[in-house]
């Protein structure tokens, strides 16, 4: 994909955060096949599709991917572009801030101006070439001082699932930038997941967005950052940092990143940061205009693919052959097999051979407790 010609960026560093286990998307997803190694929009995993997009923004000796020891190895043959030791495992699952906060201090020690970029491995975008112009944007805001970009979703429904960001008024930091079209809002506050009548008013307000949990900043200002509100990881991560590159790191990773705090880096950074008071905090907000999905369950899927179709209703079905009769909204994934449906609605079933999941699109969002019930049956094989 070529580049448009715009003034030089700064040097930009994508971390994939792909330690997640995706139970949600339970039976297909597993521990060690995650959804993020699944193909479960096109022919490439979510984890290629996020490396893909990430490519024109950056050399490939700045890509990082950060998982876990299960998924490691089938990361590495899925993206042969990045190298073997910038794919970190964490010994221990510790929330997003420590693992920021590590590649931050890796960062650091490299290039303290080096722009880190932080994106969930498991999204979609469908405007390729608009995420290229909000990236560049943001980028260029993120490296012309210590300010942190936020990415904010427009949203479309008082969605009770997502943290919002309350955006103020328009930031002087737009004119650092390459595309000044895209607009640079100050961010006033961080609210995480609300009920359905604060979600209304949100929305209702126009001046709110998503929180997409992609970030931009220095390296050295995400580290500074991690200093002052979270000191408690510092003397863990530095301890890691110290060992990288030598014959001892996997050791050390190992003894030490357990001892750092299990906590997100909304809650460790942003939110402590954001009471500063806009303008103060120096966080701002870009829009995430580009077709943004976060696939958080098999009901958001069934939406993606729907979404393609001019039907109000339509069944979305992965199989051979099906045949449906009186049926709508359902979401069947069955490969190899010849599917019917006759007088159902709004239902998900999913069949890998080894487990059948059926349950309602409404309910999708709580398919993860079936992996804890199948784990205290005794079923770990199946998780």
């Amino acid at each position: 994909m070529s580049l448009p010609d715009t003034p030089l960026l700064p040097r930009f560093a994508p971390v994939i955060l792909a330690g997640g286990s995706g139970t949600r998307f339970w039976p297909r997803s597993r521990r060690a096949r995650a959804k993020q190694v699944l193909a479960l929009d096109g022919d490439r995993t979510m984890i290629q599709e996020t490396l893909a997009r990430l490519q024109p923004l950056s050399a490939p000796e700045d890509l990082w991917v950060i998982t876990n020891d299960l998924l490691a190895a089938e990361i590495a043959g899925q993206l042969p572009e990045v190298a073997r030791h910038h794919i970190l495992s964490e010994p221990m699952a510790r929330n997003t801030a420590p693992a920021c906060a590590l590649a931050a201090f890796l960062l650091e020690r490299v290039d303290p101006a080096i722009v880190l970029g932080i994106f969930p491995s498991d999204h979609v975008v469908t405007n390729r070439a608009r995420f290229v112009e909000v990236l560049r944007e943001g980028i260029a805001v993120a490296g012309s001082g210590a300010t942190i970009v936020v990415l904010g979703v427009p949203p479309t429904r008082p969605e009770t699932g997502y943290g919002y960001i309350a955006q103020g008024a328009p930031a002087l930091e737009a004119a650092a930038g390459t595309h000044a079209t895209i607009p640079v809002r100050q961010v006033i506050r961080f609210t995480e997941k609300p009920d359905r009548a604060r979600a209304e008013e949100f929305l209702a307000t126009g001046n709110f967005a998503w929180n997409s949990g992609i970030f931009l900043w220095r390296a050295d200002t995400l580290a500074n950052a991690i200093r002052e509100h979270c000191p408690e990881l510092v003397a863990p991560l530095e301890a890691i940092v110290a060992a990288f590159g030598t014959p001892q790191f996997a050791a050390v990773f190992a003894e030490e990143y357990p001892a750092c705090k299990s906590i997100s880096i909304d809650y460790a950074v942003l939110e402590p940061r954001s009471a500063l008071g806009e303008g103060a905090s120096g966080i701002v907000c870009l829009p995430a205009d580009f077709g943004w999905n976060d696939l958080g369950s098999w009901d958001s899927l069934y939406e993606h693919r729907a979404a393609a179709t001019s039907d109000a209703r339509p069944n979305v079905i992965e199989a051979d052959a099906s045949v449906a009769m009186e049926a709508h909204g359902n979401y069947v994934h069955a490969p190899g097999k010849t599917v019917t449906l006759l007088g159902v609605e709004d239902l998900v079933v999913v069949d890998t051979g080894d487990a059948l999941l059926v349950t309602t699109r409404e309910r999708s969002q709580d398919v993860g407790k079936l992996t804890r019930a199948l784990a205290d049956a005794g079923h770990h094989h199946l998780t």
